[in-house]
């Protein structure tokens, strides 16, 4: 693709690609399945298992590597040298920058559509979502696998449809409800349960004149909704048809059609208006000068990160919506560092601080409703006045940020799809979370890696909690103390605090507790500080025979050990040996070191966990005697 046009991508209809304004031929289902998907990624990199299933099924071919090796290879050959599709580890990446996209440019046509929509500009939101609706060009993705079409097109479609309603929303507001009539009809019959549809049609039909039509549709829709869901009709639909019915339907769309649609309305006899305004009008009389403060407390005896710390105030103080993550495995501090450079940034968010552990009291991860639901009571929401649906949360707790400077602390995420609807929808909010992946689908995310301290800031966290006297006095024992406790902050603040607890108790003696191996986990444990705990929260994100295979890799390999080694613990292929090991490496369970080949190393301390959780479980599946049987395959 060398032309001087820049190429070209679709999926919203059938696969296609362009360069140099000529189509490119693409191969049949299965090559094209490999271009919509690292299309779809978004510039992420897919598995070669991700792409085995959405090629195959649960059953790939054993020939399914080589076959997905050739696809990949058609594909270099056919898009050219101006696309870069790469190789990372065992996975592909495809940077499409600078190439049309139609699916990125429906997302910005839309972006920008609502914005419009919110802000009262009818006619310009209508103009732009209309351009991305007419990026479609049939049924979405009609080439490729089953597999893929039945993960990816739910999604599109959802997208295309809530596009139509947006701007049927702004034609309505424009006064076109004679011509919105016809094409409602069509999608409330291909849509029977979407109640923001017939609630549309409902105020067209009205404002036709057609009052008794536009009673029949709730009616219709009513015992829809009783029949196939077992439901009623939401607050929204139940007050258009009693506008219907009472010929007040001017002023109770306005907040009818707002929870239905969290988008701009007209409003007859007081113009324009919109529920980002409403929004507005309702929190300046709720907050009642109150601003939101719901940071923990700040460690009061912070020390270390200095660098980690620069970064993240730098950051903090400067103005986008990239969220920013601190990343790191189990006990290293991430959310007391987050908390602590949360609180130095409070004067930059003058309009208060919204925090949540979204890690859930009982392991079970809090929900995004949850969450929205908690940020929007802190807000001035009053219970009654909260929307149902998580999209409706997050559509009013986007609308009460707006034109606000405010710091939003997401503590101890799981993943993207937890925290994506918690996200501020402009640039003055800036976000800050912490937890033990990197969050790299997020766009424009700013990573802030965490390791074990140094020797020295675990030196300094010590004699901060202890007092320096007592460090200064016992200088080696303090040294050994920083060691024992893999240098995590976690674990040299249990220890420093029981310490603390007893100002006679000798470093050495703290020392020689730890030094046993089968008695230093039970050590490390304080009140409501568990290094055991923290351990077991990325033990439990890894499946049953990857924990397995971290029992026997922390009996039978050296501290640092490559693939080839772990696959002769293991007793199995070095390719599924590697794919264990990314995934303890993605859990933090493991660290990694080094350009491919990778060196692998496992901390003490996990390791030591790893081998007690194989004592509690099933045996090793190793036996010396040779007849071992592989523990991942």
């Amino acid at each position: 693709m060398n032309g001087l046009e820049p190429s070209v991508f679709r999926v919203l209809g059938s696969v296609e690609a362009e360069a140099g304004g000529r189509a490119v031929t693409l191969g049949g289902a299965k090559q094209r399945t490999v271009l919509a998907a690292m299309l779809l990624a978004g510039g992420r990199p897919l598995s070669d298992d991700r792409l085995k299933a959405l090629l195959w099924g649960c059953e790939p071919p054993a020939t399914a590597t080589a076959q997905l090796y050739t696809y990949v290879s058609r594909l270099r050959k056919c898009l050219g040298t101006d696309i870069h599709l790469e190789r990372h580890a065992h996975a592909y990446r495809l940077d499409t920058r600078g190439a049309f996209f139609d699916w990125t440019v429906f997302e910005s046509l839309v972006d920008r559509g609502r914005a419009d929509l919110t802000a009262g500009r009818y006619t310009a939101a209508a103009d732009r979502l209309g351009q991305a609706l007419a990026l479609r060009r049939g049924p979405v993705l009609s080439d490729v696998t089953v597999h893929l079409r039945e993960r990816q097109r739910p999604l599109l479609d959802e997208a295309l449809l809530s596009t139509r309603e947006d701007r049927i929303e702004a034609e309505l507001a424009l006064g076109g409800h004679d011509a919105a009539v016809p094409q409602l009809m069509r999608l409330v019959m291909e849509n029977p349960l979407r109640e923001r549809l017939l609630g549309q049609l409902m105020t067209a039909l009205h404002r036709c004149g057609r009052q008794a039509e536009a009673l029949a549709v709730y009616e219709r829709g009513r015992r829809m909704l009783r029949d196939e869901l077992g439901v009623d009709p939401g607050r929204a639909l139940r007050d258009i048809r009693q506008a219907v019915l009472t010929g007040t339907l001017a002023r109770s769309v306005a907040r009818g059609e707002a929870e239905l649609s969290g988008t701009a309305l007209a409003l007859p006899d007081g113009g324009p208006r919109s529920a980002v305004a409403q929004a507005r009008a309702r929190d300046r009389g709720a907050w009642n000068g109150v601003v939101p403060a719901m940071l923990p407390a700040d460690v009061a005896d912070f020390s270390g990160r200095r660098r980690e710390l620069a970064a993240l105030m730098a950051d903090l103080r400067r103005a986008g919506p990239s969220p920013l993550v601190v990343t790191g495995a189990a006990g290293t501090g991430t959310s007391a560092l987050a908390v602590h450079a949360a609180h130095r940034a409070r004067q930059s968010f003058p309009d208060g601080q919204l925090h949540a552990d979204l890690s859930g009291g009982s392991g079970r991860p809090r929900s995004p409703g949850e969450v929205l639901g908690w940020f929007l009571r802190a807000m001035g929401v009053a219970e009654h006045e909260l929307p149902a649906s998580t999209e409706e949360r997050g559509q009013l707790y986007r609308s009460l940020l707006a034109d606000r400077r405010m710091l939003v602390l997401l503590d101890n995420a799981v993943d993207d799809r937890q925290v994506r609807p918690l996200l501020p929808g402009t640039d003055g909010c800036r976000t800050l979370i912490t937890g033990r992946d990197s969050f790299t689908t997020l766009p424009g995310v700013r990573p802030v890696p965490l390791g074990p301290m140094s020797a020295r800031e675990g030196h300094r966290m010590l004699s901060a909690i202890v007092g320096p006297e007592r460090t200064g006095d016992e200088p080696d024992a303090a040294a050994r103390i920083v060691e024992l406790c893999d240098r995590l902050p976690l674990a040299l603040r249990i220890v420093a605090a029981r310490l603390a607890a007893h100002p006679r108790r000798r470093l050495a003696a703290a020392a020689a507790r730890l030094e046993p191996e089968e008695r230093r986990l039970d050590e490390l444990r304080e009140g409501d500080l568990d290094i055991r705990a923290a351990l077991s929260s990325g033990h439990r994100r890894v499946t049953g025979p990857v924990r397995t295979a971290l029992g026997v890799l922390a009996s039978g390999c050296p501290d640092v050990f490559d693939s080839q080694e772990a696959a002769n613990a293991l007793s199995c292929l070095e390719e599924d040996a590697e794919d264990a090991l990314e995934t303890l490496a993605a859990a933090r369970l493991l660290e990694v070191s080094g350009p491919a080949p990778h060196r692998y190393r496992l901390t003490p301390l996990v390791r030591l966990f790893a081998r007690e959780q194989s004592r509690g479980g099933p045996a090793s599946p190793g036996t010396p005697d040779g007849g071992r049987r592989p523990v991942i395959c």
